[in-house]
Protein backbone atom coordinates (compact mmCIF):
# COMPACT_ATOMS: atom_id res chain seq x y z
CA UNK A 1 0.00 0.00 0.00
CA UNK A 2 1.43 3.36 -0.80
CA UNK A 3 -0.05 6.27 1.18
CA UNK A 4 0.35 9.71 0.41
CA UNK A 5 1.55 12.09 3.21
CA UNK A 6 -1.42 14.50 3.37
CA UNK A 7 -5.14 13.02 2.42
CA UNK A 8 -6.82 16.39 3.07
CA UNK A 9 -4.84 18.21 0.76
CA UNK A 10 -6.00 15.97 -1.94
CA UNK A 11 -9.33 16.13 -1.57
CA UNK A 12 -9.60 19.93 -0.87
CA UNK A 13 -12.20 21.85 -3.10
CA UNK A 14 -11.64 25.39 -2.48
CA UNK A 15 -9.44 27.00 -5.46
CA UNK A 16 -6.59 29.31 -4.38
CA UNK A 17 -5.34 31.89 -6.22
CA UNK A 18 -3.09 31.29 -9.22
CA UNK A 19 0.68 31.14 -7.71
CA UNK A 20 3.36 33.63 -9.46
CA UNK A 21 4.26 32.64 -12.92
CA UNK A 22 7.57 30.66 -12.89
CA UNK A 23 10.50 32.01 -14.89
CA UNK A 24 10.80 31.26 -18.97
CA UNK A 25 13.00 28.17 -19.54
CA UNK A 26 14.24 27.58 -23.06
CA UNK A 27 13.17 24.24 -25.00
CA UNK A 28 14.37 22.38 -27.71
CA UNK A 29 10.51 21.89 -28.92
CA UNK A 30 9.93 18.40 -27.65
CA UNK A 31 11.48 15.42 -29.10
CA UNK A 32 12.77 16.59 -32.41
CA UNK A 33 15.77 18.80 -31.09
CA UNK A 34 15.96 21.78 -33.43
CA UNK A 35 12.23 21.54 -34.65
CA UNK A 36 10.15 24.20 -35.46
CA UNK A 37 7.61 25.67 -32.59
CA UNK A 38 4.26 24.31 -32.37
CA UNK A 39 1.34 26.21 -30.91
CA UNK A 40 -2.03 25.44 -30.02
CA UNK A 41 -3.82 28.45 -31.78
CA UNK A 42 -7.80 27.35 -31.21
CA UNK A 43 -9.75 24.32 -29.82
CA UNK A 44 -13.93 23.17 -29.57
CA UNK A 45 -16.02 20.25 -29.04
CA UNK A 46 -19.66 19.53 -29.32
CA UNK A 47 -21.26 19.33 -25.68
CA UNK A 48 -20.58 16.04 -24.36
CA UNK A 49 -23.39 14.69 -23.72
CA UNK A 50 -24.53 11.39 -21.86
CA UNK A 51 -25.39 8.55 -24.47
CA UNK A 52 -28.55 7.77 -26.03
CA UNK A 53 -30.21 11.43 -25.26
CA UNK A 54 -29.83 14.35 -27.92
CA UNK A 55 -26.82 12.58 -30.65
CA UNK A 56 -28.72 9.22 -30.33
CA UNK A 57 -29.87 9.75 -34.20
CA UNK A 58 -26.20 10.97 -35.30
CA UNK A 59 -23.53 8.95 -36.40
CA UNK A 60 -19.93 9.65 -35.09
CA UNK A 61 -18.66 10.88 -38.46
CA UNK A 62 -21.28 13.60 -38.13
CA UNK A 63 -20.29 15.03 -34.88
CA UNK A 64 -17.04 14.66 -35.97
CA UNK A 65 -17.62 16.95 -39.15
CA UNK A 66 -19.74 19.39 -36.77
CA UNK A 67 -16.93 20.31 -34.69
CA UNK A 68 -14.13 20.25 -37.42
CA UNK A 69 -16.95 22.91 -38.97
CA UNK A 70 -17.16 25.11 -35.81
CA UNK A 71 -13.01 25.28 -35.58
CA UNK A 72 -13.03 26.69 -38.92
CA UNK A 73 -16.03 28.92 -38.56
CA UNK A 74 -14.90 30.12 -35.10
CA UNK A 75 -11.77 30.95 -36.23
CA UNK A 76 -12.60 32.21 -39.78
CA UNK A 77 -9.85 29.65 -41.09
CA UNK A 78 -9.56 29.63 -44.65
CA UNK A 79 -10.20 25.15 -45.46
CA UNK A 80 -7.31 25.52 -48.12
CA UNK A 81 -4.90 26.65 -45.62
CA UNK A 82 -5.19 22.90 -43.61
CA UNK A 83 -2.12 20.76 -44.42
CA UNK A 84 -3.76 17.78 -42.56
CA UNK A 85 -6.60 16.36 -40.17
CA UNK A 86 -6.17 13.80 -37.78
CA UNK A 87 -8.90 12.31 -35.83
CA UNK A 88 -8.76 9.68 -33.04
CA UNK A 89 -12.26 7.39 -32.71
CA UNK A 90 -12.19 4.00 -30.67
CA UNK A 91 -15.15 2.07 -31.21
CA UNK A 92 -15.19 2.27 -35.05
CA UNK A 93 -18.37 2.23 -37.41
CA UNK A 94 -16.78 -0.12 -40.49
CA UNK A 95 -18.12 2.21 -43.20
CA UNK A 96 -16.33 5.34 -42.04
CA UNK A 97 -13.45 3.69 -40.55
CA UNK A 98 -11.13 6.47 -41.45
CA UNK A 99 -13.66 9.01 -39.99
CA UNK A 100 -10.98 12.06 -40.34
CA UNK A 101 -11.10 11.66 -44.08
CA UNK A 102 -14.89 11.39 -44.45
CA UNK A 103 -15.35 13.94 -41.52
CA UNK A 104 -13.11 16.09 -43.22
CA UNK A 105 -14.47 16.08 -47.23
CA UNK A 106 -18.08 16.60 -45.26
CA UNK A 107 -16.72 19.23 -43.88
CA UNK A 108 -16.37 21.06 -47.08
CA UNK A 109 -12.28 20.70 -46.84
CA UNK A 110 -10.49 20.16 -50.19
CA UNK A 111 -10.42 16.57 -51.54
CA UNK A 112 -6.51 16.88 -51.49
CA UNK A 113 -5.93 17.33 -47.97
CA UNK A 114 -4.85 14.27 -46.29
CA UNK A 115 -6.42 12.50 -42.84
CA UNK A 116 -6.01 9.54 -40.89
CA UNK A 117 -7.49 8.25 -38.09
CA UNK A 118 -5.99 6.89 -35.06
CA UNK A 119 -7.58 4.31 -32.28
CA UNK A 120 -5.24 4.37 -28.82
CA UNK A 121 -8.63 3.79 -26.41
CA UNK A 122 -8.88 7.18 -24.14
CA UNK A 123 -5.81 8.88 -25.21
CA UNK A 124 -6.88 8.31 -29.19
CA UNK A 125 -7.22 12.53 -29.28
CA UNK A 126 -3.94 12.90 -27.65
CA UNK A 127 -2.29 11.05 -30.39
CA UNK A 128 -3.35 12.70 -33.03
CA UNK A 129 -2.48 15.82 -31.64
CA UNK A 130 1.19 14.63 -31.00
CA UNK A 131 1.16 13.50 -34.18
CA UNK A 132 -0.08 16.55 -35.68
CA UNK A 133 2.59 18.28 -34.20
CA UNK A 134 5.13 16.08 -35.05
CA UNK A 135 4.62 16.93 -38.55
CA UNK A 136 4.40 20.55 -37.91
CA UNK A 137 8.10 20.55 -36.06
CA UNK A 138 9.52 18.10 -38.50
CA UNK A 139 8.21 20.71 -41.60
CA UNK A 140 5.93 18.43 -43.50
CA UNK A 141 3.03 20.70 -42.60
CA UNK A 142 2.17 24.07 -41.10
CA UNK A 143 -1.56 23.70 -40.60
CA UNK A 144 -3.18 20.80 -38.84
CA UNK A 145 -6.47 20.05 -37.53
CA UNK A 146 -6.36 16.88 -34.78
CA UNK A 147 -9.26 16.28 -32.63
CA UNK A 148 -11.74 12.87 -32.02
CA UNK A 149 -14.91 11.82 -31.22
CA UNK A 150 -17.59 8.86 -30.00
CA UNK A 151 -20.75 8.17 -29.95
CA UNK A 152 -22.19 5.59 -27.73
CA UNK A 153 -25.61 5.84 -29.12
CA UNK A 154 -24.39 3.98 -32.53
CA UNK A 155 -22.47 1.09 -31.37
CA UNK A 156 -21.38 -1.55 -33.90
CA UNK A 157 -23.55 -4.69 -32.49
CA UNK A 158 -22.00 -7.87 -34.26
CA UNK A 159 -23.88 -11.57 -35.15
CA UNK A 160 -21.43 -14.29 -33.54
CA UNK A 161 -18.11 -15.67 -35.03
CA UNK A 162 -19.89 -18.85 -36.23
CA UNK A 163 -22.63 -17.25 -37.68
CA UNK A 164 -20.89 -14.47 -39.51
CA UNK A 165 -18.28 -17.38 -41.23
CA UNK A 166 -21.95 -18.86 -42.44
CA UNK A 167 -23.25 -16.05 -43.91
CA UNK A 168 -19.53 -15.01 -45.48
CA UNK A 169 -20.05 -18.96 -47.52
CA UNK A 170 -23.46 -18.86 -47.90
CA UNK A 171 -23.55 -17.50 -51.47
CA UNK A 172 -21.39 -20.62 -52.03
CA UNK A 173 -23.41 -23.05 -50.70
CA UNK A 174 -26.97 -21.12 -52.27
CA UNK A 175 -24.56 -21.73 -55.89
CA UNK A 176 -24.05 -25.47 -55.01
CA UNK A 177 -27.51 -26.32 -53.36
CA UNK A 178 -29.83 -23.63 -54.21
CA UNK A 179 -32.37 -22.07 -51.44
CA UNK A 180 -32.49 -25.26 -49.57
CA UNK A 181 -28.98 -25.93 -49.47
CA UNK A 182 -28.42 -22.55 -48.23
CA UNK A 183 -30.63 -23.62 -45.03
CA UNK A 184 -28.67 -26.83 -44.37
CA UNK A 185 -25.78 -24.82 -44.54
CA UNK A 186 -27.25 -22.42 -42.39
CA UNK A 187 -28.15 -25.00 -39.46
CA UNK A 188 -25.44 -27.35 -39.85
CA UNK A 189 -23.36 -27.44 -36.23
CA UNK A 190 -25.54 -24.19 -35.13
CA UNK A 191 -25.88 -24.48 -31.03
CA UNK A 192 -28.37 -22.08 -29.12
CA UNK A 193 -25.19 -20.00 -27.71
CA UNK A 194 -24.63 -18.91 -31.18
CA UNK A 195 -27.96 -17.37 -31.14
CA UNK A 196 -26.62 -13.78 -29.68
CA UNK A 197 -25.79 -10.69 -30.38
CA UNK A 198 -22.39 -9.19 -29.45
CA UNK A 199 -21.58 -5.71 -28.51
CA UNK A 200 -18.71 -3.80 -27.57
CA UNK A 201 -17.69 -4.46 -24.09
CA UNK A 202 -15.32 -2.32 -21.82
CA UNK A 203 -12.82 -4.68 -21.49
CA UNK A 204 -9.11 -5.45 -21.65
CA UNK A 205 -9.18 -7.78 -24.51
CA UNK A 206 -5.58 -9.51 -22.91
CA UNK A 207 -6.70 -9.34 -19.33
CA UNK A 208 -10.19 -9.97 -19.85
CA UNK A 209 -11.30 -7.52 -17.33
CA UNK A 210 -13.29 -4.32 -16.93
CA UNK A 211 -11.55 -1.37 -15.97
CA UNK A 212 -13.62 -0.51 -13.55
CA UNK A 213 -12.46 -3.60 -11.85
CA UNK A 214 -9.03 -2.74 -12.59
CA UNK A 215 -9.44 0.64 -11.08
CA UNK A 216 -11.05 -1.01 -8.50
CA UNK A 217 -8.46 -3.09 -7.30
CA UNK A 218 -5.82 -0.15 -7.95
CA UNK A 219 -7.66 2.02 -5.38
CA UNK A 220 -7.48 -0.98 -2.59
CA UNK A 221 -3.48 -1.46 -3.48
CA UNK A 222 -3.03 2.29 -2.98
CA UNK A 223 -5.49 3.18 -0.07
CA UNK A 224 -8.20 5.14 -1.76
CA UNK A 225 -11.52 5.21 0.14
CA UNK A 226 -14.66 5.07 -0.98
CA UNK A 227 -15.62 8.38 0.31
CA UNK A 228 -12.34 10.19 -0.61
CA UNK A 229 -13.58 8.57 -4.39
CA UNK A 230 -17.52 10.18 -3.27
CA UNK A 231 -15.79 13.40 -2.30
CA UNK A 232 -13.74 13.59 -5.18
CA UNK A 233 -16.98 13.11 -7.66
CA UNK A 234 -18.91 16.07 -5.86
CA UNK A 235 -16.00 18.36 -6.68
CA UNK A 236 -15.55 17.70 -10.21
CA UNK A 237 -19.59 18.13 -10.58
CA UNK A 238 -19.33 21.61 -8.46
CA UNK A 239 -16.61 22.60 -10.27
CA UNK A 240 -17.66 21.77 -13.59
CA UNK A 241 -21.33 23.23 -12.71
CA UNK A 242 -19.48 26.35 -11.72
CA UNK A 243 -17.23 26.99 -15.15
CA UNK A 244 -20.69 26.83 -17.08
CA UNK A 245 -22.31 29.44 -15.07
CA UNK A 246 -19.43 31.42 -15.08
CA UNK A 247 -19.12 30.97 -19.01
CA UNK A 248 -15.66 29.85 -19.54
CA UNK A 249 -17.09 27.01 -21.59
CA UNK A 250 -18.89 29.57 -23.79
CA UNK A 251 -16.47 29.68 -26.57
CA UNK A 252 -14.99 26.18 -25.96
CA UNK A 253 -18.21 24.94 -26.62
CA UNK A 254 -19.97 24.87 -30.31
CA UNK A 255 -24.10 24.95 -29.84
CA UNK A 256 -25.52 21.85 -30.87
CA UNK A 257 -29.32 22.64 -32.02
CA UNK A 258 -28.71 26.02 -30.43
CA UNK A 259 -27.94 24.46 -26.88
CA UNK A 260 -24.34 24.48 -25.19
CA UNK A 261 -25.63 21.96 -22.13
CA UNK A 262 -23.81 19.34 -21.25
CA UNK A 263 -26.08 17.08 -19.25
CA UNK A 264 -23.94 14.76 -17.63
CA UNK A 265 -22.69 17.50 -15.10
CA UNK A 266 -25.16 17.52 -11.64
CA UNK A 267 -24.27 20.28 -10.25
CA UNK A 268 -26.46 19.50 -7.33
CA UNK A 269 -24.82 16.39 -6.10
CA UNK A 270 -24.18 16.03 -2.59
CA UNK A 271 -22.00 13.41 -0.47
CA UNK A 272 -25.27 11.99 0.81
CA UNK A 273 -26.39 11.35 -2.81
CA UNK A 274 -23.44 9.43 -4.57
CA UNK A 275 -22.79 7.42 -1.57
CA UNK A 276 -25.84 5.51 -1.45
CA UNK A 277 -25.12 3.84 -4.52
CA UNK A 278 -23.92 0.82 -4.76
CA UNK A 279 -20.80 -0.53 -6.11
CA UNK A 280 -20.86 -1.15 -9.75
CA UNK A 281 -18.13 -3.59 -10.77
CA UNK A 282 -16.58 -5.67 -7.64
CA UNK A 283 -19.81 -6.65 -5.65
CA UNK A 284 -20.74 -6.11 -2.79
CA UNK A 285 -17.28 -4.75 -1.22
CA UNK A 286 -15.93 -2.53 -4.37
CA UNK A 287 -15.57 1.06 -4.00
CA UNK A 288 -16.61 2.37 -7.26
CA UNK A 289 -20.17 3.31 -8.24
CA UNK A 290 -22.06 4.69 -11.57
CA UNK A 291 -21.22 8.34 -9.99
CA UNK A 292 -17.76 7.71 -9.11
CA UNK A 293 -16.81 6.48 -12.31
CA UNK A 294 -16.83 8.57 -15.76
CA UNK A 295 -20.28 7.58 -18.27
CA UNK A 296 -20.86 6.30 -21.25
CA UNK A 297 -20.51 9.64 -23.30
CA UNK A 298 -21.24 10.94 -26.97
CA UNK A 299 -19.20 13.72 -28.24
CA UNK A 300 -16.29 15.20 -30.27
CA UNK A 301 -13.59 18.00 -30.04
CA UNK A 302 -11.16 19.67 -32.61
CA UNK A 303 -7.96 21.29 -31.71
CA UNK A 304 -6.30 24.04 -34.34
CA UNK A 305 -2.24 23.48 -34.54
CA UNK A 306 0.54 25.50 -36.14
CA UNK A 307 3.74 26.47 -36.83
CA UNK A 308 4.00 29.25 -34.65
CA UNK A 309 5.70 31.36 -38.18
CA UNK A 310 2.53 30.21 -40.00
CA UNK A 311 0.27 31.53 -37.06
CA UNK A 312 2.33 34.91 -37.02
CA UNK A 313 1.78 34.88 -40.60
CA UNK A 314 -1.89 34.21 -40.70
CA UNK A 315 -2.42 36.93 -37.70
CA UNK A 316 -3.68 34.21 -35.45
CA UNK A 317 -2.41 34.60 -31.51
CA UNK A 318 -1.94 31.15 -30.17
CA UNK A 319 -3.01 29.98 -26.58
CA UNK A 320 0.04 27.98 -25.51
CA UNK A 321 3.06 26.05 -26.90
CA UNK A 322 2.93 21.97 -27.42
CA UNK A 323 6.48 21.71 -25.71
CA UNK A 324 6.41 17.98 -25.37
CA UNK A 325 4.93 14.44 -24.75
CA UNK A 326 4.93 11.50 -23.73
CA UNK A 327 3.38 7.70 -24.44
CA UNK A 328 4.31 5.24 -21.77
CA UNK A 329 2.90 1.42 -21.12
CA UNK A 330 2.51 -0.15 -18.11
CA UNK A 331 1.44 -3.59 -16.37
CA UNK A 332 -2.04 -4.25 -17.68
CA UNK A 333 -2.94 -7.10 -14.75
CA UNK A 334 -1.77 -4.44 -12.32
CA UNK A 335 -1.55 -0.93 -13.41
CA UNK A 336 -3.54 -0.84 -16.06
CA UNK A 337 -4.66 2.70 -15.38
CA UNK A 338 -1.10 4.28 -13.66
CA UNK A 339 0.29 5.40 -17.01
CA UNK A 340 -0.40 9.44 -16.21
CA UNK A 341 2.34 8.90 -12.96
CA UNK A 342 4.87 7.45 -15.50
CA UNK A 343 4.54 10.05 -18.12
CA UNK A 344 4.18 12.78 -15.68
CA UNK A 345 7.56 10.84 -14.63
CA UNK A 346 8.98 10.91 -17.94
CA UNK A 347 8.35 14.58 -18.89
CA UNK A 348 9.75 15.93 -15.69
CA UNK A 349 13.17 14.38 -16.03
CA UNK A 350 13.60 14.78 -19.90
CA UNK A 351 12.79 18.73 -19.09
CA UNK A 352 14.75 18.51 -16.00
CA UNK A 353 11.68 20.45 -14.09
CA UNK A 354 10.39 19.96 -10.83
CA UNK A 355 6.43 19.75 -10.30
CA UNK A 356 6.55 23.27 -8.77
CA UNK A 357 7.13 24.73 -11.81
CA UNK A 358 3.66 23.45 -13.57
CA UNK A 359 0.56 26.24 -12.57
CA UNK A 360 -2.31 24.14 -14.70
CA UNK A 361 -3.11 20.67 -14.54
CA UNK A 362 -5.42 18.54 -16.40
CA UNK A 363 -5.57 14.92 -15.67
CA UNK A 364 -8.05 13.02 -17.10
CA UNK A 365 -10.66 10.99 -14.41
CA UNK A 366 -11.73 7.59 -15.60
CA UNK A 367 -12.82 6.87 -12.30
CA UNK A 368 -12.64 9.23 -8.95
CA UNK A 369 -10.12 5.99 -7.69
CA UNK A 370 -8.34 6.30 -10.70
CA UNK A 371 -6.80 9.65 -10.70
CA UNK A 372 -6.49 9.75 -6.86
CA UNK A 373 -4.80 5.96 -7.05
CA UNK A 374 -1.95 8.11 -9.66
CA UNK A 375 -1.89 11.42 -7.09
CA UNK A 376 -0.88 8.88 -4.15
CA UNK A 377 1.67 7.11 -5.92
CA UNK A 378 3.18 10.60 -7.59
CA UNK A 379 3.82 11.14 -4.01
CA UNK A 380 5.10 8.43 -2.73
CA UNK A 381 8.66 7.63 -1.98
CA UNK A 382 8.13 3.87 -1.73
CA UNK A 383 6.71 3.75 -5.55
CA UNK A 384 9.25 6.26 -6.62
CA UNK A 385 11.57 3.56 -4.81
CA UNK A 386 10.24 0.78 -6.75
CA UNK A 387 9.42 2.24 -10.15
CA UNK A 388 10.70 5.59 -10.66
CA UNK A 389 14.14 4.99 -10.62
CA UNK A 390 14.28 6.90 -6.70
CA UNK A 391 12.87 9.90 -8.62
CA UNK A 392 9.43 10.68 -6.99
CA UNK A 393 7.10 13.25 -8.75
CA UNK A 394 5.78 15.02 -5.55
CA UNK A 395 2.50 16.35 -4.35
CA UNK A 396 -0.03 17.77 -7.12
CA UNK A 397 -1.63 20.79 -5.93
CA UNK A 398 -4.84 20.40 -6.23
CA UNK A 399 -6.37 24.16 -5.99
CA UNK A 400 -3.98 23.74 -9.75
CA UNK A 401 -6.06 20.58 -10.91
CA UNK A 402 -9.26 20.22 -12.81
CA UNK A 403 -10.44 23.41 -11.64
CA UNK A 404 -13.37 24.08 -14.63
CA UNK A 405 -14.38 19.72 -13.85
CA UNK A 406 -13.12 16.75 -14.93
CA UNK A 407 -13.95 13.46 -16.67
CA UNK A 408 -16.21 11.96 -13.93
CA UNK A 409 -18.91 15.23 -14.32
CA UNK A 410 -18.00 16.88 -18.06
CA UNK A 411 -18.08 13.27 -19.85
CA UNK A 412 -15.91 11.00 -21.51
CA UNK A 413 -16.38 10.37 -24.79
CA UNK A 414 -13.10 7.99 -25.27
CA UNK A 415 -11.68 9.59 -29.14
CA UNK A 416 -12.53 13.50 -27.80
CA UNK A 417 -11.25 13.74 -24.27
CA UNK A 418 -7.61 14.59 -25.45
CA UNK A 419 -8.25 17.10 -27.33
CA UNK A 420 -10.70 18.81 -24.54
CA UNK A 421 -7.60 18.90 -21.86
CA UNK A 422 -5.87 20.67 -24.08
CA UNK A 423 -8.40 23.61 -25.16
CA UNK A 424 -9.28 23.45 -21.54
CA UNK A 425 -5.57 23.53 -20.42
CA UNK A 426 -4.39 26.09 -22.98
CA UNK A 427 -7.38 28.72 -22.08
CA UNK A 428 -6.56 28.17 -18.64
CA UNK A 429 -3.16 29.10 -19.02
CA UNK A 430 -4.43 32.31 -20.37
CA UNK A 431 -6.91 33.07 -18.07
CA UNK A 432 -4.76 32.39 -15.36
CA UNK A 433 -0.75 33.68 -16.20
CA UNK A 434 0.85 30.63 -15.46
CA UNK A 435 3.55 29.60 -17.49
CA UNK A 436 3.64 25.86 -17.65
CA UNK A 437 0.25 23.18 -17.78
CA UNK A 438 0.75 19.54 -17.49
CA UNK A 439 -1.84 17.42 -19.14
CA UNK A 440 -2.04 13.50 -18.18
CA UNK A 441 -4.25 10.44 -18.97
CA UNK A 442 -4.67 6.92 -18.15
CA UNK A 443 -5.89 4.62 -20.93
CA UNK A 444 -6.83 0.99 -21.49
CA UNK A 445 -4.03 -1.86 -21.77
CA UNK A 446 -1.80 0.14 -19.29
CA UNK A 447 -1.02 3.10 -21.51
CA UNK A 448 -1.12 6.33 -20.45
CA UNK A 449 0.12 10.09 -21.98
CA UNK A 450 1.21 12.85 -20.60
CA UNK A 451 1.87 16.50 -22.57
CA UNK A 452 3.55 19.72 -21.58
CA UNK A 453 2.43 23.14 -22.84
CA UNK A 454 3.57 26.68 -22.45
CA UNK A 455 1.56 29.69 -22.25
CA UNK A 456 2.44 31.76 -25.23
CA UNK A 457 2.85 35.41 -24.87
CA UNK A 458 4.17 36.88 -28.28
Amino acid sequence: MFLAPSRQAVLRTVVSKSSPATPFRQFTTGPVPGGRNVVVVSGVRLPFAQASTIYQDEMAVDLQRLAITGLINQTALPKDAVDYVICGNVIQEVRTSNIAREAAVNAGLPYHIGAHTVAQACISANAAIASGAAAIQTGHADVVIAGGVETFSDVPIRLPRTIRQKLITLPKAMKKGGPLGAVRHMLKGLKLKDISLETPAIANYTTGEVMGVSSDKLSAKFGVSRQEQDEFTVRSHTLAQKAHDEGFYKDEIIPYKGSTTENGIKGDSTIESVSKLKPAFVKPYGTHTAANSSYLTDGAAATLLMSEEKAKEMGYKPWAYLRDWSFQACDPWEELLLGPTYCTSDILVRNNMQLSEIGVFEIHEAFAGQILSNLVAMDSDKFAEEKLGGKKIGAVPIEKMNIKGGSLSIGHPFGATGSRLVSTASRRLQQEGERFALLAACADGGLGHACLLERYDG
